[in-house]
C-alpha cells in the first residue's frame, strides 16, 4: 500500500474546520521537516569547540590537530578584524541578539562554555572530532556565577535602566499599612536557574546565494535574525533572507539572534558552500540563554478575616558581566490581587555567565510561587479556606493604574476549578490525610496571571482560482498550535475546507516578522487575519460575514488571485509600533492599555503524595481552569495547559541546575543529570476553559495561553506539599532533603 492511509471524516485533512492540528498528520509520520533535517548539495557541516575556562583571557589556541582531521575545511578562531560586529542586547537600545558579546572577535572570555572555534568539515563526525581537539592556553581569573559570591555585582535596576517598564513600583503605603497589620508574612524564596531543554537543538543552515544571504534557522524571531545579522556583516537586510517555517520547541531559547549565526555565515561565505550546525545538547546549557537564579523577600499583610492590606516584594535577579537582563516580577504581584498598598523593587547581579533570558512564563512563574505561598501562609493563620480567602481579594479593577481589566474571570476559574477537583471535601488540618499505602495526601491551589499583551502584524491572504487561499502572517509555529490557530480561523470564515488554506509563518521573504512569544502569537496574528479577511471580502464583493464559494468569487474578477492586506496594531499602540515591527525591533503594547488593564488568569488544583521516610512527591493529579479570552483552537490550546502543567511538575520537583563555583559554567549539562520530568512522573490533567471572549482587547476576543497555563502550577504544588506534610518551602526545586 503506498499513500497515506485513509484518515476519519474529522481529521485535520478533511473538510471539518473544527479538527485538531493540521500540521498533526505531517508531525507523526516524519513528513514535517526541521532546520537539522535540511540539506543541500556540497553541504558542510560545523561545529563549535568551547571554552573550559570561566573568566579570563585566551592566551593560545592550537588547532593544528584539528585541521589534521580527514575532511575538515576550516577552523576558524578569530573574526577578521572589522568584518563582524556586535549585534547588541534589546535592554540596551536598538539591539537583536540575546547578548551584546560576540564570541571570536577578541581574546575575552566572558563566561564558559563560549565559543572558542568554529571547525566546518565534510561530516558532523568529522567536524566534531576535530572542534574536541582544539586546545587553549587561558589566563584566568577568578568567576562569581551565583548571587551571593564574591565579586559579583548587585545595581538598583530602575538606576541602571530608565525606562518606565523596568522601574519600581508603588500604590499607598506598603511599609506603613503592613507594619500595623495583625496578619504578617514575611518569607524569602530561592529560586535555581533553569535550561529551555526543548526537543528541537537549535539549528542553522546558511547558504549564499551571490551577495544574498539566506539562512533557514530554528527561531521564534526571524525579523531579529535578518536585521541583527545585517548588523553584524554590515549589509543590507534585504539582502538576507531568515525562513522559520516549524520550530520543534522553544520556550523562550530561540527568542533572540544566536552567537554562532555569524560566524556560520563567514564561514560559509569563506567556503563558497552551504554550512549546517545543530547544536549539542550539553553546549545549549552555556551557549543559549536560561533561566537566572533569583531571590525574593515577599511581605503581605492581612486583617484577621483575611482581607490582603499590603504587598512589599524585593527581587534580585542574576544577569551576566556585559548585559543587564531585565526582571519584571512586580507587574504580575502587583495586579494579581485587589491589594490598594503595595511596594515593588528589582536588582540585578552581575555574574560570569552568558546572559540569561526569558523562559516560559519568565518571571510570573517564580514571582507569583512567592506571592501564592505567601498568601496561603495568610489563609492558614487566618483559618480561612484558601479558594475563599482568594476569591475575597478579586477586584474588577487594576491597583495599580485604577483602570478596568478588559476581562477578568478569575474568581469563575477558581469556582469551577475547585468543583471539579472536589475541594470542598478537603480536611483543613496539615497532615490530617493519608492514601492507602500510607503516603501523606495534600491539596494544593493557586491562582496565576499573565499579561495579555498585543503586537503589530500584517496578514496578507490570496485568494487562488483553484478555491484555495494562501496566508501569509506575523507570527511562527513554535509547536503552540499558530499555525492551526489561524487555519481555523480562516477556514470558519469563509466556510472552507481546512485543507484548501496554507498558512505560512516565520517567513521574512513575505510579510515582516515580529518576535513571537509572550503569549502575543495568536491574538496579534488572529486580528491581523480578520482584518484581512474583512479586506478580502469587500475586494471580492461579497457579504460579510457568511460562507462563500471561494473559487467562484475570484472567478467573478477576472482574475487568478486577489490579495488582501491588513496592518493591526494592539489598542493605543502609535505608528511607531509598525516602524519597530519592519526594523525586526520588539513593539508588544500591554497589559496597561489606554482605557484598560489586560491579563490572562488561570486556577490550578493540585494534589501531592509524600511518601513518608523518604520524603518522595507524586503528584497525581492536577485541575486547571484558564481564562484566555475566546479559545481559538480548542485541542491546541488543551495541549498548551497540559504542556504548561508538566512544565510546573518540573519546575517543582525537578528542574534546577547547580553552577559551579570554581570552574563557572554550570555542572548538569545534560538531559540524564539536568532532571525533567517523564510520563511516570505526570498524573492526570484535567483542563477546562471559560471561554468568554474579550473583545475590549481585539476583535477575535482572544487572550493569550501558553505562558499563563504555566503560571501558579509550582505553587499549588507546593501549597499541596504543605498540605500533606506541615511543612512551608520556599525554594524551587523541592528536594526530598527539604522534606526529611
Amino acid at each position: 500500500m503506498t499513500g497515506p492511509p485513509p484518515q476519519p471524516a474529522d481529521a485535520v485533512t478533511g473538510p471539518s474546520v473544527s479538527a485538531g492540528r493540521v500540521d498533526a498528520y505531517d508531525k507523526v509520520t516524519g513528513r514535517t521537516r526541521y532546520t537539522g533535517d535540511l540539506t543541500r548539495p556540497g553541504l558542510l557541516h560545523a561545529a563549535l569547540s568551547t571554552a573550559t575556562a570561566g573568566r579570563g583571557r585566551v592566551v593560545e589556541v592550537d588547532t593544528r590537530a584539528a585541521r589534521a582531521v580527514p575532511g575538515v575545511r576550516l577552523v576558524l578562531t578569530r573574526l577578521d578584524g572589522g568584518a563582524v560586529r556586535s549585534p547588541g542586547h534589546p535592554a540596551a537600545g536598538p539591539g537583536y541578539g540575546f547578548q551584546s558579546f560576540q564570541p571570536l572577535l577578541d581574546d575575552r572570555v566572558a563566561y564558559r562554555g563560549q565559543p572558542l572555534a568554529l571547525v566546518v568539515a565534510d561530516t558532523p563526525v568529522a567536524a566534531a572530532e576535530a572542534a574536541g581537539l582544539v586546545r587553549a592556553v587561558y589566563a584566568a581569573q577568578p568567576v562569581a556565577v551565583t548571587l551571593d559570591a564574591a565579586g559579583a555585582e548587585t545595581v538598583a535596576q530602575a538606576e541602571v535602566l530608565a525606562e518606565p517598564r523596568f522601574a519600581d513600583v508603588s500604590t499607598g503605603d506598603a511599609e506603613e499599612v503592613f507594619a500595623r497589620s495583625p496578619v504578617r508574612v514575611d518569607a524569602v524564596f530561592d529560586f535555581a536557574p533553569q535550561h529551555h531543554v526543548p526537543m528541537e537543538l537549535p539549528a542553522t543552515l546558511v547558504e549564499w546565494h551571490g551577495d544574498r544571504l539566506v539562512v533557514h534557522e530554528s527561531t521564534q524571531n526571524t525579523g531579529a535574525v535578518r536585521h541583527g545579522l545585517a548588523r553584524q556583516l554590515g549589509i543590507e537586510p534585504s539582502r538576507i533572507d531568515v525562513v522559520s517555517h516549524q520550530v520543534g520547541g522553544s520556550f523562550g531559547q530561540k527568542t533572540w539572534l544566536q552567537s554562532h549565526l555569524a560566524p556560520l555565515a563567514v564561514a560559509a561565505r569563506r567556503l563558497g558552500r552551504p554550512v549546517r550546525f545543530v547544536m549539542p545538547r550539553s553546549q545549549t546549557f552555556h551557549a543559549t540563554t536560561f533561566r537566572p537564579a533569583s531571590r525574593h523577600r515577599l511581605k503581605v499583610g492581612a486583617d484577621r478575616s483575611g482581607r490582603l492590606t499590603a504587598v512589599v516584594h524585593e527581587a534580585r535577579q542574576q544577569t551576566s558581566r556585559h548585559d543587564l537582563f531585565p526582571a519584571d516580577f512586580l507587574t504580575v504581584t502587583s495586579r494579581l490581587y485587589g491589594v490598594r498598598h503595595f511596594r515593588g523593587a528589582q536588582w540585578l547581579t552581575r555574574t560570569d555567565v552568558q546572559t540569561p533570558g526569558f523562559m516560559r512564563a519568565p518571571f510570573e512563574h517564580v514571582a507569583v510561587f512567592a506571592l501564592e505561598t505567601a498568601v496561603d501562609e495568610v489563609a492558614h493563620a487566618t483559618g480561612r479556606d484558601p479558594v475563599e480567602l482568594r476569591l475575597a481579594n478579586d477586584t474588577a479593577t487594576d491597583p495599580v493604574t485604577g483602570l478596568p481589566f478588559s476581562s477578568r474571570h478569575l474568581a469563575a476559574c477558581l469556582r469551577r476549578g475547585a468543583a471539579r477537583f472536589g475541594w470542598a471535601a478537603r480536611s483543613p488540618r496539615p497532615g490530617s490525610t493519608r492514601a492507602a499505602d500510607g503516603s501523606l495526601v495534600g491539596w494544593g491551589v493557586a491562582a496565576g496571571a499573565y499579561r495579555a499583551s498585543m503586537t503589530p502584524a500584517v496578514a496578507r491572504l490570496t485568494a487562488h482560482a483553484g478555491g484555495h487561499l494562501t496566508v501569509d502572517v506575523t507570527g511562527h509555529e513554535m509547536g503552540q498550535g499558530l499555525r492551526t490557530a489561524v487555519t481555523r480561523a480562516v477556514a470558519a470564515d469563509l466556510g472552507l475546507p481546512a485543507d484548501r488554506v496554507r498558512t505560512v509563518l516565520g517567513d521574512t521573504r513575505g510579510v515582516p516578522q515580529h518576535l513571537t512569544a509572550g503569549s502575543w502569537g495568536t491574538a496579534s496574528a488572529l486580528t491581523a487575519v480578520h482584518a484581512a479577511l474583512r479586506a478580502l471580502r469587500a475586494r471580492l464583493g461579497v457579504p460579510d460575514p457568511g460562507p462563500l464559494d471561494l473559487a467562484a468569487a475570484v472567478a467573478a474578477t477576472g482574475r487568478q488571485a486577489v490579495e488582501a492586506e491588513a496592518f493591526t496594531r494592539g489598542p493605543g499602540q502609535s505608528a511607531e509600533a509598525g516602524d519597530r515591527l519592519r526594523a525586526g525591533a520588539s513593539a508588544p503594547a500591554g497589559p496597561g492599555y489606554p482605557e484598560f488593564s489586560a491579563f490572562s488568569f488561570v486556577a490550578h488544583f493540585a494534589e501531592v503524595r509524600v511518601t513518608a521516610g523518604t520524603g518522595r512527591v507524586r503528584v497525581p493529579r492536577v485541575v486547571s481552569v484558564v481564562d484566555c479570552g475566546r479559545v481559538a483552537s480548542p485541542v491546541t490550546a488543551a495541549g498548551q495547559v497540559r504542556g504548561g502543567v508538566v512544565w510546573g511538575v518540573g519546575a517543582a520537583l525537578r528542574e534546577g541546575n547547580e553552577p559551579d563555583p570554581v570552574f563557572g559554567g554550570f555542572v548538569h549539562t545534560d538531559l540524564a543529570e539536568y532532571l525533567v520530568p517523564v510520563n511516570a512522573d505526570i498524573g492526570r490533567v484535567d483542563v477546562e476553559f471559560v471561554d468568554e471572549p474579550d473583545f475590549r482587547l481585539n476583535a477575535p476576543g482572544v487572550k493569550g495561553l501558553g505562558e499563563v497555563a504555566f503560571v501558579g502550577v509550582a505553587a499549588a504544588i507546593g501549597n499541596a506539599v504543605h498540605h500533606a506534610t506541615g511543612r512551608r518551602l520556599r525554594r524551587l526545586p523541592i528536594r526530598r532533603e527539604d522534606l526529611l
